[in-house]
C-alpha cells in the first residue's frame, strides 16, 4: 500500500510499515513543516493514505470527497499503548488496508471506525 505519514505519525509505524513492504513516504523525511493543507494535497496527488495524529486531517478529508485511491488514517493512541503501535497499524493493514482507500479510518486499542467518503455513509467500528 502506498502511504504519507504526516509529520505528527510516530516514526516507529513509519519503519515497521517499511519493513512489512508497504511504500511509506515520510513528511518529516522531506517536506518538514509543510502546511496541513499541502500535505493532504501530496497525498492525494500520489494517491497515498495519510497517516496522522492529526485531527484536521480528518475534516479536510471529509469536505474534500476521497478519491478511491487515498485516504486517511487517524491514529489515536494513549501513551500507555505507544510501544504496541507500529505492529498494530502493521496488523491493521495486513486484515483491513483495501478498506482505507477512500475513507477516513480513526484506529484506537480498542476500535476501528472506518468512514467511507467516496460513494459511501455512514461509520462502521469493529
Amino acid at each position: 500500500m502506498r502511504l504519507l505519514a504526516d509529520e505528527s505519525c510516530d516514526y516507529g509505524v513509519v519503519l515497521a510499515l517499511r519493513v512489512a513492504g508497504h511504500d511509506v513516504v515520510a513528511v518529516i523525511e522531506n517536506g518538514r513543516g509543510a502546511p496541513d493543507r499541502e500535505v493532504f494535497a501530496r497525498s492525494r496527488r500520489e494517491c497515498r493514505v495519510l497517516l496522522t495524529e492529526d485531527k484536521d486531517f480528518g475534516q479536510l478529508a471529509v469536505a474534500s470527497d476521497l478519491g478511491g485511491e487515498e485516504g486517511v488514517l487517524l491514529i489515536r493512541c494513549p501513551e500507555k499503548s505507544r510501544g504496541e503501535l507500529p505492529a498494530s497499524i502493521v496488523a491493521l493493514l495486513e486484515t483491513s488496508g483495501e478498506r482505507l482507500l477512500g475513507a477516513v479510518v480513526v484506529w484506537t486499542p480498542a476500535r476501528t471506525r472506518f468512514r467511507p467518503i467516496h460513494g459511501g455513509a455512514g461509520t462502521r467500528a469493529e
